[in-house]
């Protein structure tokens, strides 16, 4: 994953105690913004979640494993985009 295509970002949501994931919303630059959300996994990188954030673009919302902070990633160009 490159380090220059992640943005740190703060998550409002709920960790369930099977680890799911519901985000509720993410902080851009100050401002709160609410989140669709798709399927979630983990992978060698960490736990994800496919979230659309105001109508743009499916993104990766991700976990770091080593510091535990989120970071959006934008899919790469083969991605699987589906939020469903």
């Amino acid at each position: 994953m490159n380090d220059q295509q992640r943005q740190s970002v703060d998550v409002d949501g709920i960790i369930a105690a099977d680890g799911y994931v519901q985000v509720r919303r993410v902080r851009l630059d100050d401002w709160w913004q609410p989140v669709e959300q798709g399927r979630q996994g983990e992978d060698e990188y960490g736990r994800f979640v496919l979230v659309m954030v105001s109508g743009g673009p499916v993104q990766q919302l991700r976990l770091d494993r080593e510091t535990l902070r989120w970071y959006l990633v934008p899919l790469a160009g083969d991605a699987r985009q589906d939020i469903v």
